[in-house]
């Protein structure tokens, strides 16, 4: 059960591109196990017509009437041993927005001198991550794991994160994060297991830190992994768009969002397997109203 886990979780990476950042989730309470792993290319697709603003949801994006976002990202996962795993992630991001034919001329006229865009791409922020159990137990027939995880992620292209409107579909937010968080990991003899887990973010520049969380409930079996998951971000600090202090420079932004997402897996023959994913945002605050859809190749070793 538990590769089938490590294998599907890492499939099941989805990027949620927003109007300053994104939203990546890479932990599973499941542990690889000593040299076991895996390896996975999975691609996502969304798009948004609506922003949440504050104090409220506007239709429409600023500039951009949508934006639509592709993604495809390399996963990798290797178990150093049964207590630790090292987990590795790198997107290429495609962000394109779509404006009547006048906008986009008045902007290019604007933006001359700096060439102005409406699709911009390319890799993203390398991460990597550790993951340790530190705590078993069991509990009847079912076993509470408590994790811990440490994250770094940094930029690893010359993306563009520059004041002005027209970066709204900038395709990240150029600053190096460091991220902490706490696991807790329930699974029952039939294969149904729940998880949560909170954590800090720091990020560097003028990038506000924020508290992140996500809670997951599913069945992880022999045949099949499904999934079902809620994620939230708190930001410590920044601006919003409509205020009369924001400066047009959007990483500097307060993003809040809860998120909602859906997932399954299945191994098709040799080691390899397919996994499937949807996810939407349902609050926030300088965020994008997304909607995505994930498919993903799996290999496990």
């Amino acid at each position: 059960m538990q590769n089938l886990s490590t294998l599907f979780f890492g499939g099941l990476f989805i990027v949620g591109a927003s109007t300053t950042s994104q939203a990546q989730s890479l932990v599973s309470g499941f542990m690889a196990g000593k040299g076991h792993g895996s390896v996975v290319v999975s691609g996502t697709a969304e798009r948004y017509d609506d922003v949440y603003l504050a104090p409220e949801k506007i239709s429409g994006v600023p500039i951009f009437q949508e934006v639509r976002v592709n993604s495809l990202n390399l996963y990798g996962t290797y178990g150093l041993s049964d207590k630790i795993d090292a987990v590795i992630s790198l997107p290429y991001i495609q962000s394109k927005g779509r404006a009547p034919g006048a906008v986009i001329d008045n902007l290019n006229s604007y933006y001359s001198t700096q060439g102005y865009t409406n699709v911009r791409q390319g890799l993203q922020d390398l991460t990597a991550l550790f993951k340790f159990k530190s705590y078993s137990r069991e509990i009847g027939s079912s076993i509470l794991d408590l994790l811990g995880v440490v994250s770094f992620s940094t930029p690893v292209s010359d993306y563009q994160t520059n004041t002005g409107y027209g970066y709204i579909i900038a395709i990240g937010n150029r600053a190096t994060k460091y991220t902490a968080a706490g696991v807790a990991h329930l699974k029952t003899s039939s294969g149904v297991f729940a998880t949560g887990q909170v954590g800090y973010s720091l990020r560097t520049g003028p990038v506000p830190d924020a508290l992140v969380g996500e809670v997951k409930l599913g069945y992880a079996g022999p045949k099949v992994y499904l999934e079902g998951n809620a994620s939230f971000q708190e930001s410590n600090g920044g601006t919003d768009i409509a205020a009369q202090n924001f400066t047009g420079f959007f990483p500097s932004t307060r993003v809040n969002y809860i998120r909602l997402g859906a997932s399954a897996y299945r191994p098709i023959t040799n080691g390899f397997g397919l996994t499937l994913g949807a996810s939407t945002y349902v609050a926030g605050r300088n965020i994008g109203k997304s909607t995505g859809y994930s498919a993903g190749i799996t290999y496990n070793f």
